[in-house]
């Protein structure tokens, strides 16, 4: 039975405009208190974006529906995730059913993760390195989600998309952002959609910001 915070999340959301009955019923199911620091468990089913250490948060619940509904997962997408923090996106499009790829560049937030994944018995495969080269190993990807906000869209990610794939990723300076949807509809030919008003932490790298 869930409890009344989970319901309640999931009514704000809906009141927001997400629609996606898959994306709902993982956010309800994945447990976000798993991928907060105790001191932030009581917030964990609020909407809105919690620390979780190295100057990095966990994104509020609505950003990270919004954006799982953008990429528009299906079972056995492969789908790589630029920013790992917490592993609540990863968890998440782990739950969708995607084969999940993430990147993450803080030692620490990367270790933390490994041992979340044992805990909770995860299957994603997570590397340690500057996400904005992307992971060229087990490319083409149907999708890439980055959970950092870049000037532009790292060269590399293009490369690494399948044909009829998605990327999905906040561009913009520092201060504010707007998500950017890419779809890939041949080798050169892409389209673009994107939404207004959002703020992430700086993805940083050889094709991102230079420092945070």
């Amino acid at each position: 039975m869930l409890n009344s915070q989970r319901k309640e999340l999931i009514e704000t959301l809906r009141k927001k405009g997400i629609t996606s009955d898959l994306v709902l019923d993982a956010i309800k199911n994945v447990n976000r208190e798993d991928f907060v620091p105790d001191i932030m468990k009581i917030h964990a089913w609020e909407d809105v974006p919690l620390p979780i250490g190295n100057g990095q948060t966990i994104s509020q619940p609505y950003t990270v529906a919004f954006m799982t509904s953008l990429l528009d997962v299906k079972k056995n997408d492969k789908i790589l995730e630029i920013g790992t923090g917490s592993g609540y996106q990863a968890a998440l499009l782990n739950y969708l059913g995607a084969q999940v790829y993430s990147i993450e560049r803080s030692i620490e937030l990367y270790n933390s993760f490994l041992k979340l994944m044992d805990k909770l018995q995860l299957r994603i495969m997570v590397r340690l390195g500057d996400g904005t080269i992307g992971w060229n190993d087990f490319a083409p990807y149907d999708k890439i989600i980055v959970t950092a906000s870049s000037p532009t869209i790292p060269k590399s990610y293009f490369s690494q998309l399948k044909i009829g794939g998605k990327i999905v990723i906040p561009i913009g300076d520092r201060f504010q952002q707007e998500m950017q949807v890419v779809e890939k509809l041949t080798g050169n030919d892409y389209k673009m959609e994107s939404y207004p008003n959002f703020k992430f932490v700086p993805l940083v790298g050889i094709d991102g910001w230079k420092s945070e």
